[in-house]
């Protein structure tokens, strides 16, 4: 199960149901959950199509394999409406909506690579990257099985923060700047936060505004020129911190990533001093201590799980090790 959402708001497909129908049964959650898994495999995509469409008018899914598979959390945050897709390899294809104020579509690439299309243009992510779509013109995305962090926004709310906000349309945004890598956390926390909804409207807008302003800082940063061994650095710890909950990620996964060898791999990490199973790890570790505290509702065995850890006693036998106790007392703060 995806982080943030309880058992009892998930909901799965039904046939004949429409997603809106389903969406009523979730009403007391501020994040929604679908999934194709209760569907027979002929009914899957047409109940899937429904859904994308209902988020995003326009949009429809063309998969790669026979036996398609997906599952989305949905929420609205101010006036932002976020989702967390993962599905097999397919083609998101997205006309034009008529009749609406343009509005623009941030795809993070949590897992998995992807090809966005649009005026021409093509832009190519690997984990951490994000690219910008503009509503106003169709556009096409690629992608091999994944998960996407994606958040629809008006164009006015994005175009102060951005200027020239055409110019970047369809461009690839690493994420290995500072700030991609800033915002990519953000959204996470976000995602791990889940409901929202008993806090007051202006709170909520307020969060959608620092949400904002990081997509404008990332794209802003990005653009600033690294050196090449500082650049394959964040690149290498940009894709660690997208692929933590990865428990087979390692020198070999970051080599195939980076497109570079092992060797390079593990003499970057040298330089920082560490190796990458360690740094990985510490990472893993950092990231369980911050989710230990600010996610109560969170069980420790699932929390070392959706970190990439394939065994709870492992995992708490490393945090004792890194934090001098253990994961329940670090939670109560002994």
């Amino acid at each position: 199960m995806m982080p943030g959402v309880s058992p009892e708001f998930s909901t799965a497909g039904g046939a004949g149901r429409s997603p809106r129908a389903l969406s009523a049964a979730c009403a007391r959650s501020t994040i929604e959950k679908f999934s194709t898994s209760g569907l027979c495999v002929d009914e899957r995509l047409e109940f899937w199509n429904r859904l994308t469409d209902e988020t995003y008018p326009g949009t429809t899914v063309d998969p790669s394999t026979e036996t398609f598979e997906a599952e989305m959390l949905r929420w609205t945050l101010g006036d932002l409406t976020m989702i967390r897709p993962r599905s097999n390899a397919s083609l998101v294809s997205r006309d034009r909506p008529g009749g609406e104020p343009e509005r623009i579509v941030l795809h993070l690439q949590h897992r998995g690579r992807g090809e966005h299309r649009q005026y021409g243009r093509m832009a190519e992510l690997s984990a951490g990257d994000f690219a910008l779509c503009k509503t106003a013109a169709p556009y096409q995305i690629e992608i091999s099985d994944h998960e996407f962090l994606v958040v629809d926004m008006p164009r006015a709310a994005l175009e102060r923060r951005i200027e020239g906000l055409d110019d970047v349309i369809s461009r690839s945004i690493s994420g290995s700047s500072p700030g991609s890598r800033l915002l990519h956390n953000f959204f996470l926390t976000l995602w791990q936060q889940g409901d929202l909804s008993a806090v007051e409207p202006g709170w909520q807008q307020g969060v959608a505004d620092v949400l904002l302003d990081l997509i404008g800082l990332a794209v802003k940063g990005a653009a600033m020129p690294l050196s090449e061994p500082r650049a394959l650095r964040e690149r290498a710890l940009a894709v660690i911190d997208a692929r933590l909950c990865d428990p087979d990620l390692g020198s070999a996964g970051l080599a195939c990533e980076l497109g570079v060898s092992i060797r390079t791999v593990q003499n970057l990490f040298a330089a920082m001093g560490t190796t990458p199973g360690g740094y990985i790890l510490s990472r893993r570790l950092a990231r369980a201590s911050e989710l230990l505290t600010v996610n109560p509702q969170a069980s420790i065995t699932e929390i070392a799980f959706d970190l990439g850890f394939s065994e709870s006693g492992y995992f708490a036998r490393c945090f004792r090790q890194q934090f001098g106790t253990t994961p329940s007392k670090w939670r109560i703060g002994a």
